[in-house]
């Protein structure tokens, strides 16, 4: 029995702990005092690149692109070349042959010519002869330069046999419009070529971010894979919205050679500088709405104040609101707080590019240094041997 009663007193006097305890955390919760262990920065002004970043497709140049068009009803009687092939001046791009239609027009416009410069040596001879009269004549030498003329501009135009067009510059194809064994009119477009020395990125923005570029901005041009990277500038900055895209067109110039035509890149253009507060980045959060917004210390209370983002770089944020240029930023623990919640500084880290000082003061509440705290000890040590002393005299 005596056994089983030490069971149940120890039972009991536990019960009574967990009860004790519970009612005492009620209390505190009840109480309303609250607080956030965090760690924080000074609030300080800076600056960093303003950038503005864009996508697009590197291709020639405006100035440098060219459509190739049939100069005649012609068949495509080969195509040497390949979308993507860089080819040099002169090089054949496409061969055509005359059309029957054609050859029957060149043959016809041969004919005539010959026909009318045999009138017009008749007239001249009749002439001498007082059988005709200058009027005659005039009129038989106007047909036979018409016929000459006409026969002219189909061979110009490859109507009296092959017909080979070349590249007129250093270029690299970028489309082609027909097929080998095709019969195509007179203008209908064959293929395009742009200048292989004059290559852009065609990019676009948005127009309200556009006002802020400027031809002649620098530029760093990246593939898309982020393996290579190019300093290109701004050539164009439009003054319209393209109807297709709703963007405003950005041409960016790059080196020769540092990007393919056809391939996509991703562009930063530095606009200028823009000042603000320079923050890290882990200072900034978003809220529901997707607002973002920052927490500051104002006399030992959250507030969060909603800010707007002007550059980035790195882990550095430049912001601007109605921030507190006194109270400090919470950086570790700023998610866990809200509104007017009571705040512990475990530490005050630096703000962004500020050197690291050699000795920093303590907050409040903190631990002691090192050195204070073996001088108490030993000042403790000596206390008690001297109490030792006495009691053993």
């Amino acid at each position: 029995m005596s056994g089983r009663s030490a069971r149940s007193a120890i039972l009991f006097a536990m019960t009574c702990a967990a009860l004790l305890a519970a009612a005492c955390s009620h209390e505190e919760s009840s109480s309303g005092t609250q607080s956030v262990l965090v760690e924080e920065t000074p609030l300080r002004k800076g600056s960093l690149p303003s950038v503005v970043t864009v996508f697009g497709m590197v291709q020639g140049s405006t100035a440098s692109r060219q459509t190739l068009m049939a100069p005649t009803a012609a068949v495509v009687a080969d195509i040497p070349v390949r979308v993507g092939e860089s080819v040099g001046k002169d090089t054949p791009l496409i061969r055509l042959a005359p059309t029957p239609q054609t050859a029957a027009s060149y043959a016809q416009a041969r004919s005539a010519l010959a026909v009318a410069t045999q009138l017009a040596e008749r007239t001249r001879q009749m002439l001498s002869q007082h059988l005709a009269t200058r009027q005659q004549l005039a009129e038989a030498q106007k047909t036979q330069s018409d016929a000459r003329t006409a026969l002219a501009a189909l061979e110009a135009q490859g109507a009296g046999g092959a017909n080979t067009l070349r590249a007129p510059f250093r270029a690299v194809v970028t489309a082609l419009s027909t097929v080998r064994g095709a019969v195509v009119s007179e203008g209908a477009p064959l293929l395009e070529i742009a200048g292989a020395d004059d290559l852009v990125v065609h990019a676009g923005t948005v127009p309200s971010t556009a006002s802020a570029i400027a031809r002649g901005n620098r530029a760093l041009v990246l593939s898309v894979d982020g393996k290579r990277s190019v300093q290109g500038h701004v050539v164009l900055r439009g003054a319209a919205v393209e109807s297709a895209t709703g963007l405003t067109p950005i041409d960016i110039a790059i080196p020769q050679g540092s990007l393919q035509p056809g391939e996509m890149a991703e562009a930063r253009i530095t606009t200028g500088l823009a000042s603000g507060y320079l923050i890290p980045h882990e200072a900034v959060l978003v809220d529901d709405s997707g607002n973002p917004y920052v927490v500051q210390d104002v006399k030992g209370a959250a507030k969060k104040v909603s800010i707007r983002l002007l550059a980035s770089e790195g882990a550095r944020d430049l912001i601007d609101g109605e921030l507190d240029a006194e109270a400090s930023l919470v950086l570790a623990g700023n998610y866990q707080l809200e509104e007017g919640m009571k705040i512990r500084v475990e530490q005050r880290a630096q703000p962004p590019g500020a050197a690291q000082p050699v000795e920093s003061a303590q907050p409040v509440g903190s631990a002691q240094p090192a050195a204070s705290a073996q001088r108490s000890s030993g000042a403790t040590s000596q206390s008690a041997g001297a109490q030792q002393g006495a009691a053993a005299r």
